[in-house]
This record gives structure tokens, sequence and C-alpha cells, in this order.
């Protein structure tokens, strides 16, 4: 039952989450931000997550603080449903295709957080301002206690390198989190 529900409330935000990490690749996901609800659908769908969550954020102003603490949400709910990370396959590496594009991403479920992302996004999809991607990426990292690295091998549409990007990340994701053994998996004995 390696599942959790996280409230997260500011002046900025009000998240509600529920993750099941062995789901089906469910998602009900609303922030007020389209692209972004895209996203995480693609990260929930290809991830092999449950994922069910509200965000009410101040997009008035702009998508950033929703993106972030969404971020950091469901860094934090990834954390609470992984435990003690005993049996998880903790390493994954993915490189994805999408049309003309095509991102490598590795992950590394170690307790400690740190996140390289070797391509800045610029521009925008719709009203989405693509270095938010890498804010996300960055307070994921952050909160569920892993090593990201990030590299868009090729660029095009911007669309396509953020899906990319998610694709990738949720591929690693199912693949880290995926139960091998019965021992936790680092030579210290604690993953932390």
């Amino acid at each position: 039952m390696r599942k959790a529900e996280i409230k997260r409330t500011t002046k900025e935000t009000d998240i509600s989450l529920a993750l099941d990490l062995d789901g089906a690749g469910e998602a009900n996901i609303a922030t007020g931000v389209g692209f972004f609800d895209h996203m995480l659908e693609l990260l929930t769908v290809h991830g092999g997550l449950n994922l069910r969550l509200t965000c009410k954020g101040d997009t008035e102003v702009d998508a950033h603080h929703s993106v972030e603490d969404v971020g950091i949400a469901l860094g934090e709910a990834i954390k609470t449903a992984l435990g003690e990370k005993r049996g998880i396959a903790r390493f994954s590496q993915r490189l994805v295709p999408m049309d003309e594009c095509a991102a490598l991403v590795a992950l590394d479920i170690s307790g400690r957080p740190y996140l390289a992302f070797e391509e800045k996004l610029e521009g925008k999809v719709g009203q989405f301002d693509l270095e938010l991607v890498e804010e996300f990426l960055r307070a994921l990292s952050t909160h569920a206690g892993f090593n990201l690295y990030v590299k868009l091998l090729r660029g095009g549409n911007r669309h396509h390198e953020a899906e990319a990007i998610f694709k990738a990340t949720a591929l690693c994701l199912r693949d880290a989190v995926k139960i091998i053994s019965d021992r936790v998996p680092s030579s210290k004995g604690i993953l932390e």
C-alpha cells in the first residue's frame, strides 16, 4: 500500500493530492494551468501512478506558485509513499523521443536531492512559461529526495520538448520505485 495524501495550503496555493505509486495510470488533475495538467497526466499515465490532484492558485499573477507548490506536494507524497524504500530498484534512466525531440533522464532515489537540468527551456506553450518545467522538477526532486538528471538531446517544437522530458521522467519514476527485492538498495543499509 504505497500511497500518500498531502494537503498544502499557503497564501498562494491550496493543494489536495492523493497518490498511489502502484496504480494504473489514472489521472484526475485540475491545477488551473491547462498545459501543466497535460504534463502531469503524462507523468501519471506513463509512470503507472494514480494521481488525484487539485490546486487553487494565484494564477492571476502567473502559474509559477501553482507549478512549484504542486512539485513540492508531489515530492512529499512520493517520499511518504516510499517509506524506507525497501526493495525498490532505486536507479533508472530513459531516453524518450517525441517526434523531432528527444530527452534523456536519469534518476536515483537516494534520499539526497539534486537536479541537473542541462537545457534551459524558453518561450511559452499557450500561456505556460516553459522555464517552469525546471522549477517543477527542482521542487519535485528536492522534496522527494532524489537525484534527477535531465538533458534535452534534441529540441524542436516546444510542446514536444516538454512532453519528452515529462514522459522520460515518468518512465524513470516507474522503473525506480518498482519493487525488485526485500532489502534497502544501499551499501549503508539506509536511504535517507
